[in-house]
This record gives C-alpha cells, sequence and structure tokens, in this order.
C-alpha cells in the first residue's frame, strides 16, 4: 500500500489558508487608475457633470497623478491634487467656480509636503459631490479620503 507525503489534517490546515488568503484578497486589490480627463463628462448650464467613470468608482480606491497645490499651513492633514503646478491654493472657488483640473485629497496619516512642481501619485478613496469642510468651510466636488501619495 502506498502513503500519500501529506496528512489529512495538513490537507485541511492548507486549504483552510487558501480560504483565508482568498477572503483578504479584495483588501490586497490595486486601486483603480483615474486621470484627469476623466473627472467630467460634460458641461451644462447647472455646471460640471461627473463622468461615468467617477460615477463608477465612487466609494472606491483609485489612484491619480498630478501635483501637489501649495497648503494652507504646514500642519495640515489635507491638499489640492492638480493637473498642473499651481503657485497658490484654489480653495478660494465656491461650487460654481470649482475648477475642473483639482481634488482635494485627506490623508490618512500627516505626510511631508511637497514642491508643488514635483509630480506625485495619490491613492484614496474616492467622494464625489458637492461637500463643505466644517473645519476650514472650503467646498469641493471631488475628493480622495484616506488618501496617501508617494513622489514619480
Amino acid at each position: 500500500m502506498t502513503t500519500l507525503p501529506f496528512s489529512r489534517r495538513g490537507l485541511l490546515a492548507a486549504a483552510s489558508a487558501l480560504g483565508v488568503g482568498l477572503a483578504l484578497r479584495p483588501a490586497l486589490a490595486a486601486a483603480a487608475d483615474l486621470n484627469f480627463d476623466e473627472l467630467y463628462g460634460s458641461f451644462s448650464p447647472l455646471g460640471l457633470e461627473f463622468s461615468d467613470k467617477v460615477k463608477d468608482l465612487t466609494g472606491e480606491k483609485v489612484s491619480i497623478r498630478g501635483f501637489m497645490a501649495p497648503p494652507l499651513k504646514a500642519e495640515a492633514q489635507f491638499f489640492v491634487l492638480s493637473e498642473i503646478p499651481m503657485a497658490l491654493c484654489p480653495f478660494c472657488s465656491s461650487d460654481a467656480d470649482w475648477p475642473e483640473n483639482i481634488v482635494v485629497v485627506y490623508l490618512d496619516r500627516k505626510q511631508t509636503f511637497v514642491q508643488p512642481n514635483q509630480m506625485i501619485e495619490v491613492t484614496g478613496r474616492l467622494d464625489r459631490g458637492s461637500w463643505v469642510d466644517p473645519e476650514t468651510g472650503f467646498v469641493s466636488q471631488l475628493r480622495l479620503r484616506d488618501a496617501r501619495y508617494k513622489t514619480i
């Protein structure tokens, strides 16, 4: 009679470990790529309208590349990501004046800010719709929450 090199207990442990690995897989899933050209689908008399891609990815983990606008204060845990380098913070706008090439980034932890001409990649959970920050009073249309960034 031939014996197998593994026991039934070993097989059950391996199967159990495989199940745990598969259960954790969504948490490790890569973020969807998003770029500034994909944020809005159209412009109407009512203003900018979000693209179908933004609508589909709302609440999901996304990555987008751009430039950090100069923060208002050094200890802030948020900043504005822009398509092009900016010399000033663009927050001095209302909903109606909201530029189509910026996204507000709320960090999951404090990070050192970078120079405005340094390209970065930001990953976070996409949030859309008009929102007023209760601490600053700033209005935003698109945000990344629980975000982190890295220089490129």
